[in-house]
């Protein structure tokens, strides 16, 4: 695939929302002027939204922000306007291999194709910034880095693309050659150092490797493991503390397999550490071997005072050949299995991931960046539950839309119960 730009969602005359620009080199520009009316939210208004310069410009009731002459305009009645979700653990280079006949192929054009496909799929369930793990060493050596480097270079004005090196062995005669491989990752435009330590012989060494290349370039950390070694998650805290440029870990599911007063102790170090969890709800990722599907505990860490975030993981690859990559399915398994409320779930895909990824914070308010999420639904707990249409802004502008238009036969009972209707509002042709 050529470093190009990915075509644009089609311009709706009803909604107007294909603001100007493009979203090549000059994707900070910008884009115009964008209001989005009649949306709800979580507090129950019903507002007008008005965007510009990738930020949210002023917020009031419905019907007092007239539009500026060169305006677009959304119609956003019926919708919950949300600050959009994050991506903080998908696998770009793996991701779409399930259905393949054979090994997967990883010449630069099929993991840049794979990186692209994947990253639009996710924008298009509304994250629009995605932290993608990336192996490095073996017999690829780098060009999967190189690949997926390409794809964020071609999505930038879609979507925040970033790219996190994962070597396999760093310690030993073994690792030499991967430490150099990392270091060399982080000069292409590797943002973030990562691994796994527990697939090395000494995961200590490992983890002391990962923070040394991360404070030579300033560089955030983001580390696979399964958490059930609490000596080891102990000396991963300790050294992750003086770590300014952040540290992550995950998925943690490890930590539930743990005794109750064994697991707490290991939150409250990660917690006094700064160390975010990232949890995987639906399932384990390919980077680790598989140790069972429970997911991390994440009442207790946030019972401890750690941050948690949500991820997706595993798209349509060997770990989850029916991964879906979708943020609010991983909001949602957080809502009806791990315990959460359903906006405390919608925070771990949303505030929490962002703020995993290093971004500012959103909030739908003036002065805040213009990241938001329309889903069809009036609160919460609802978008959860039947999350089908959905409008995504990146910067400002619409990038994607997904509209479910939900119909019944005509019936005695289905006038009778005035059954509710997706997506077209007005009668047919």
């Amino acid at each position: 695939m050529p470093d190009s730009q990915p075509q644009q969602p089609p311009h709706s005359p009803r909604s107007g929302s294909g603001a100007g620009g493009n979203g090549g080199a000059g994707a900070s520009a910008d884009f115009g002027t964008l209001l989005l009316s009649g949306a709800r939210l979580t507090d129950g208004r019903t507002v007008d939204v008005r965007l510009g310069g990738g930020r949210i410009e002023a917020v009031g009731t419905a019907g007092s922000l007239p539009p500026p002459l060169a305006s677009s305009r959304v119609d956003l009645g019926g919708y919950l306007l949300l600050p959009a979700p994050a991506e903080p653990h998908a696998h770009g280079d793996t991701a779409l291999t399930a259905d393949g006949e054979g090994p997967a192929s990883y010449t630069t054009e099929e993991v840049q194709r794979r990186a692209t496909e994947s990253a639009l799929l996710q924008l298009g369930h509304g994250a629009t910034a995605v932290r993608s793990h990336v192996r490095i060493g073996d017999v690829h050596g780098l060009a999967p880095m190189e690949a997926v480097l390409q794809a964020r270079r071609s999505l930038r004005g879609l979507t925040d693309l970033t790219a996190v090196a994962v070597p396999r062995l760093l310690t030993g005669v073994a690792g030499a050659d991967g430490l150099s491989m990392l270091r060399d990752a982080v000069k292409m435009g590797a943002s973030v150092v990562g691994g796994c330590p527990d697939l090395d012989p000494d995961p200590a060494g490992y983890t002391e490797a990962v923070l040394e290349v991360a404070a030579e370039h300033g560089c955030p950390v983001d580390l696979h493991t399964d958490g059930d070694d609490p000596a080891r998650l102990a000396r991963l805290a300790a050294m992750a503390g003086g770590l300014r440029s952040g540290v992550s870990v995950g998925p943690c599911g490890g930590l539930s397999r743990l005794p109750l007063d064994v697991a707490t102790r290991a939150a409250e170090q990660l917690a006094a550490a700064g160390v975010t969890v990232v949890c995987l709800p639906q399932g384990d990722c390919a980077a680790l071997e598989r140790r069972g599907l429970r997911a991390a505990p994440v009442r207790l860490l946030r019972a401890a005072g750690v941050r948690v975030a949500a991820g997706s993981g595993a798209l349509r690859d060997a770990a989850n050949p029916v991964g879906r990559g979708d943020p609010l399915e991983a909001a949602y398994l957080l809502a009806s299995q791990g315990g959460l409320r359903p906006k405390e779930a919608y925070e771990a895909v949303s505030g929490a991931a962002r703020a995993a990824l290093g971004l500012p914070e959103v909030r739908v308010e003036a002065g805040f960046p213009a990241e938001l999420l329309a889903v069809r639904g009036d609160r919460i707990s609802g978008v959860l539950s039947l999350a089908y249409s959905r409008i995504v802004i990146h910067r400002g502008r619409v990038v994607a839309r997904t509209s479910a238009v939900r119909e019944y036969c005509d019936s005695a009972v289905a006038v009778a119960l005035d059954l509710p209707r997706q997506g077209r509002m007005e009668p047919g042709p």
